[in-house]
């Protein structure tokens, strides 16, 4: 009794049964529609968030959260550079390293990167020596000239543990032309990250032996850093560099993969708008349950109409009516969508079991499950976008129920 008269009418209209089951099955529809195209919304961006989240902690496993590398040249006083940097309470560790393209050659040759670390150290800028499926990063002691490769790049170069392969570094000037820089080294250990990039682009030796093939002296090419924060990244790396009074160069994970990252927010962007299409499309079905629904009560708006309702009321009855319908169903669309996020794992393995196939084979996608992640500020756009595009299709109905004009709708009756 304390609602306004339009918020009154509309909420009856809602409740009350219509004599045109078919309106009533539109409306139905329209609410399917909605709580579907959010419900799919929802759980499609979790999936994507999960895997992006997934690509990002296994790439930062063994990638820097950031680095301060000398401007063209090797960087001599990297041991003031690691005590500065531990000196910062927002730096978790830092260690020095040596980072150069190379030709492996084994039974086959692979390009790759090869990073030269201090075992003793590496453990506190990333996880590589949990990451060993065979051997250790003990082994790769000074002058041993061992390396540890990657799963896939030993495959394909077809190498084990105890074998040997020669690296080529660069090429030497020498008055009989370029000769290039080779090295035996034997394969001392192998790691597995579940990242491409790394498993079959990267090899580590030991910082001293890749100073030494390269003739670095006691260079490096600068400093790895992890952070407690690695959003701040950048800003700890840069104010290292600064204090170091220097020119030094600075990255941090986010400039080092940026076009990955870039990459796959555009594709959850476009997968956004794409499926926002089936939210359009309840919208579509509200207009129709809307329109048919002002058409069916024409007698009852020439009635409101000569007990003195204005064209605005009236135009606010059916919008209160057709907005509830897209709250119900976005709502509706809200909690599907979280309750199906939440047991997709056990949903997926059912499929499995049922259909007798693998559907994320772990030797393709390096993962054993399906991995999601929701965020708040993704539900709450989706519903303002499914809220939006509901009220937006009760403008047009509400307008037509606002110019019916009494005499004419009553004239039949």
């Amino acid at each position: 009794m304390f609602k306004p008269v339009p918020v009154a009418i509309g909420l009856r209209y809602l409740r009350a049964k219509r004599r045109n089951g078919f309106i009533s099955f539109i409306s139905m529809a329209s609410i399917l529609g909605i709580a579907i195209g959010v419900a799919a919304l929802i759980t499609t961006l979790a999936v994507m968030t999960g895997f992006q989240r997934e690509i990002r902690d296994r790439m930062l496993q063994m990638a820097a959260h950031a680095t301060v590398t000398a401007d063209g040249e090797a960087m001599e006083n990297w041991q003031q550079a690691i005590a500065v940097a531990r000196s910062d309470d927002r730096v978790a560790g830092a260690a020095p390293y040596i980072e150069t393209q190379a030709l492996i050659q084994g039974t086959r040759r692979q390009p790759a990167i090869v990073r030269g670390v201090d075992p003793a150290e590496e453990g506190k800028v990333s996880v590589l020596g949990e990451k060993m499926t065979q051997g250790s990063l003990d082994q790769l002691t000074p002058g041993s000239f061992n390396i540890v490769l990657g799963a896939e790049l030993a495959l394909w170069l077809g190498v084990g543990v105890g074998d040997d392969v020669i690296v080529t570094t660069s090429f030497q000037s020498t008055p009989m032309g370029g000769i290039p820089q080779l090295k035996r080294f034997t394969v001392s250990g192998i790691f597995e990250a579940g990242y491409q990039e790394f498993d079959k682009g990267l090899a580590v030796t030991n910082l001293r032996d890749i100073q030494r093939v390269t003739r670095m002296g006691d260079g490096v090419t600068g400093v790895r850093l992890r952070m407690h924060d690695m959003d701040r990244a950048f800003e700890v790396a840069r104010d290292l560099a600064l204090r170091l009074h220097g020119p030094y160069r600075v990255s941090d994970w986010t400039r080092d993969n940026a076009n990955m990252f870039r990459a796959l927010k555009m594709e959850k962007t476009v997968m956004a708008i794409l499926l926002s299409l089936i939210i359009a499309m309840g919208a579509f079905n509200l207009v129709s349950s809307q329109v048919m629904l002002v058409t069916d009560k024409q007698a009852d708006i020439a009635i409101l109409r000569t007990l003195g309702l204005p064209p605005a009321g009236v135009m606010q009855v059916f919008m209160v009516q057709g907005s509830l319908i897209g709250v119900i169903g976005t709502v509706l669309g809200v909690i599907g969508g979280i309750v199906l996020t939440l047991n997709l794992e056990h949903i997926l393995r059912a499929i499995e079991a049922v259909l007798g196939v693998q559907l994320l084979p772990e030797d393709v996608y390096y993962i054993t499950g399906l991995p999601t992640e929701l965020r708040s500020a993704d539900i709450t756009a989706i519903a303002l976008v499914a809220l939006a595009m509901a009220f937006a299709a009760t403008v047009y109905p509400a307008w037509r129920a606002a110019r019916t004009a009494p005499a004419e709708a009553l004239r039949y009756e």
